[in-house]
């Protein structure tokens, strides 16, 4: 194994902080971590905040962009952008991993192809449907999976981060499946249980109700509509809940019309962003349940989350972001029905010894630090530039 000098390894990304994706957040607790036995620089675009400064322990390398009007991105200029190529030159990378198929990514892949050193690429993102979502073109959608193909192809390695995903891109055109390397988080499970009762006096939960949350952006693609909907047909049956929402974004108003039409407002809390890390994990300890109806997501952070505190999440059939929990082990699983996915609900509650179980399968299966996480993204770049550099002696 190769180890005799301290690795230098450059992270690529499209969109960084102060934007902020579940592929951002990877991607810092990747250098976090990694920064603890390697030199790692992070290459990804400028940003359009000019009083916003990076604050890591790990160098970012910004490229120039250009910012696109009515949209939340830009296009990133790295070709372009001469103190930026000239920064990577220098760095003296041992190897390059790029975590999306763009510009500043196509950097790394370039770098590395001129190098000789080994490039990997994780595929989060299921492209298709991001495509067909913005342009509402299947012409120009194909056409924008073809050329994403074309610089996913030419790594030596890709890793998916599920087997859903990774079917997935052997349909887009991958040319050898993906390799699986799962998510993780920094939450920890929580050590001071009486924040739950702070919560409870917060939100006036009874001793009756069963507690659902969400996390995340509050947007369309989220699905949040079916759970409003869902929660409406609770409601309707006497089921005593409180339902938690954590997060903003585009559609918190058409959720809260949602609710109020729903007769829903003294079952629906809408927190806000929850900042603290110890904080969010109290949420998460709090909820009995984790409602997750995304069809969107490939793998999503906040089912680890979740998980870290012992509570499950109840996902739709068929979503890439279920592929690796179990049914009935360690998660659940409804039809795409918002009428099925309450009855559901009132299933999971009428078999409590069960979800007492399941619940403990969650933490035990699903749950897993950054650091495990790294460790093994580590010992999997240590093989690659072994298997490279006897490849090309």
């Amino acid at each position: 194994m190769i180890e005799e000098k301290k690795l230098t390894i450059g992270l690529f990304i499209d969109v960084y902080y102060p934007m902020v994706d579940g592929v951002v957040v990877v991607v810092d607790n990747y250098a976090k971590e990694l920064s603890k036995k390697a030199n790692v620089i992070v290459f990804a675009p400028g940003t359009r905040d000019k009083k916003y400064v990076d604050q890591f322990p790990y160098p970012v390398i910004r490229s120039k962009r250009v910012r696109l009007p009515f949209m939340e991105y830009d296009i990133s200029l790295p070709f372009f952008d001469r103190k930026f190529r000239k920064t990577l030159r220098n760095a003296k990378l041992d190897i390059v991993h790029i975590h999306s198929p763009f510009a500043v990514c196509r950097t790394g892949l370039s770098y590395a192809k001129k190098h000789r050193i080994p490039v990997v690429a994780t595929l989060h993102s299921q492209y298709k449907k991001d495509f067909l979502a913005r342009t509402k073109s299947q012409i120009v959608t194909d056409i924008a999976i073809k050329e994403i193909m074309y610089t996913f192809n030419q790594c030596d390695e890709c890793w998916a981060v599920n087997n859903k995903v990774a079917d997935i891109f052997m349909e887009y055109g991958a040319k050898k499946r993906p390799g699986i390397q799962l998510n993780a988080t920094d939450l920890l499970p929580l050590a001071d249980l009486s924040m739950l009762d702070k919560l409870k006096h917060q939100y006036d939960i009874k001793s009756d109700e069963k507690v659902f949350l969400y996390v995340g952006r509050l947007d369309v693609v989220k699905n949040l509509g079916f759970t409003i909907q869902a929660l409406g047909h609770l409601k309707k049956k006497g089921f005593k809940f409180k339902m938690i929402f954590i997060g903003s974004g585009p559609y918190e108003t058409d959720m809260k019309q949602m609710v109020k039409k729903n007769e829903l407002s003294n079952y629906v809390v809408f927190a806000g962003r929850v900042m603290d890390r110890v904080e969010l994990s109290a949420y998460y300890k709090l909820a009995d349940l984790f409602l997750f109806p995304s069809l969107y997501d490939s793998s999503s952070l906040v089912q680890i989350e979740a998980a870290s505190q012992s509570t499950p999440t109840l996902f739709l059939k068929g979503a890439a972001t279920a592929d690796t929990i179990t049914e009935d082990v360690n998660g659940y699983l409804s039809e795409d029905d918002p009428m099925v996915y309450a009855n559901k609900i009132v299933e999971i509650f009428k078999h409590q010894e069960q979800y007492n179980v399941i619940s403990v399968q969650a933490f035990r299966d699903l749950y897993q630090s950054w650091d495990q996480a790294t460790d093994k993204v580590y010992e999997k770049y240590l093989k690659r530039i072994e298997a490279y550099q006897s490849k090309h002696k």
